[in-house]
């Protein structure tokens, strides 16, 4: 059947409106940062900053602690993002590939681990940190950030490790290969759409956790860019050209990273198909 041009114009129509809406605030963010103080302050908004202008980077990146924020950042969501990939994989593939008691309840207790609001048990966590006297500590935000992002890993990775066709691991212990090798060599390689995708997700929630951070380390130099970025306008006024800065920096890493994970990790949310 022919669509009528109705049919093809609004489907259009409404991506281009919901593009320019998510999109238009990160342009504003970006071009606010490159502007002169100048044209930030003007009555008239200048939407295309003529006489771009680096001055509002350096300020944001000589402000106190800054690199060593940065160094926090990357230390706790890498080091989560990867112990949640190693537990997640293995785990998903004892409950996709073994049957044993109580399994389903794990499965359950995982999906409300998931759909639990952290913000409600930030208390019960600072308690917990507070009495293994760990407060101001990376190591407490790295085990409660993968804690956070493993649910959904390990509940993605396991429809990963589904689809897999068993008689490929068979065909592969056959050959000679024991359970880990046939899960290493074959099983392993055909998951990367979805370790990427995991990858990403857990990326992004470790990057922007901000309550967790807050409560637990008080110390500068034990801090996260979040917190950082929430005390930017206090600590520099009304100089919102170094604020949307500060943004941007805080941004940069993540829109990298989805720029070279977007199209594995697109394909790992969606079909979680086995090509071979």
């Amino acid at each position: 059947m022919k669509r009528s041009p109705l049919g093809r114009i609004w489907p259009n129509l409404t991506a281009v409106v919901l593009f320019l809406f998510f999109v238009f605030p990160v342009y504003w963010m970006f071009a606010t940062a490159f502007k002169p103080t100048g044209d930030i302050i003007s009555e008239n908004p200048v939407w295309f900053p003529t006489d771009a202008t680096f001055e509002h980077f350096k300020t944001a990146m000589d402000a106190d602690h800054f690199w060593t924020m940065v160094g926090n950042s990357i230390t706790v969501t890498v080091c989560a993002v990867v112990l949640s990939l190693i537990i997640g994989v293995t785990a998903a593939f004892a409950l996709a590939r073994m049957r044993f008691k109580g399994r389903r309840g794990f499965i359950i207790g995982f999906m409300l681990a998931q759909m639990a609001p952290w913000e409600v048990m930030v208390i019960a966590i600072y308690i917990i940190v507070r009495d293994a006297d760990m407060l101001n500590s990376l190591l407490p935000l790295t085990l409660f950030y993968m804690v956070m992002i493993l649910p959904f890993t390990l509940l993605t990775l396991r429809g990963f490790v589904a689809a897999v066709p068993r008689e490929l691991e068979e065909s592969a212990m056959v050959d000679g290969c024991t359970r880990m090798q046939a899960f290493r060599r074959v099983i392993l390689p055909l998951l990367a759409p979805g370790l990427m995708s995991t990858s990403l997700f857990g990326f992004i929630t470790a990057w922007n956790e901000f309550p967790l951070v807050l409560v637990l380390n008080k110390e500068a130099d034990a801090k996260t860019l979040p917190v950082w970025l929430s005390s930017f306008q206090t600590a520099f006024g009304d100089d919102w050209g170094a604020t949307m800065a500060a943004a941007s920096l805080f941004a940069i890493p993540i829109l990298i990273l989805f720029v070279f994970l977007q199209r594995r990790a697109v394909s790992g949310l969606t079909d979680g198909a086995v090509k071979g």
